[in-house]
């Protein structure tokens, strides 16, 4: 049985998508481009999966830094996740003291550079200490549908690569 958590978490099962870069499709669980330079939620050091619910999330989550569109790998996954913390919910935010606009503040990678950790890094170390394995959130790239949603993992021992051909290896 699992320990309890401060409030009540989120699960997850259903289809997940990550427009990877292709330096990283040969290993598309490693969370390792995540690892060594750091994203929204993760900061350096820290292994993450940055995925989207749907395709076309993942394709506006691709380019965020306001370059032509490079070149990407499309994956998707079959997940069934557990300890998932919903950043959506007004609740979940109060009851860790996490502010929605840390979460999707545009300068986080100038936060990142000027302390050595976002705001929004913190808030995702403290739910990794509270046992979350992952973090759903809105999309903060330009050009995505208001209803686009990520869920950014920390922890994926039941996530499934859809590669039934073995495209990838």
């Amino acid at each position: 049985m699992r320990a309890a958590l401060p409030d009540p978490s989120t699960c997850y099962q259903g289809p997940l998508y990550r427009a990877l870069n292709p330096i990283w499709a040969r290993d598309p669980l490693s969370g390792e481009g995540a690892r060594r330079h750091g994203g929204r939620f993760n900061a350096k050091g820290r292994a993450a999966l940055y995925t989207a619910m749907t395709i076309m999330g993942a394709v506006a989550e691709a380019n965020q830094i306001g370059r032509p569109f490079e070149p990407v790998t499309l994956v998707s996954y079959i997940a069934d996740l557990d300890n998932i913390f919903d950043s959506l919910n007004p609740a979940h935010l109060a009851a860790h003291g996490i502010s929605a606009a840390d979460l999707a503040a545009d300068d986080w990678r100038l936060q990142m550079m000027a302390r050595g950790t976002s705001r929004a890094q913190d808030a995702a170390e403290a739910l990794i200490a509270a046992g979350y394995h992952g973090l759903i959130a809105p999309s903060f790239a330009k050009g995505a549908a208001p209803d686009a949603r990520n869920l950014v993992l920390w922890h994926w021992p039941t996530l499934t690569l859809i590669d039934t051909e073995h495209r990838l290896k």
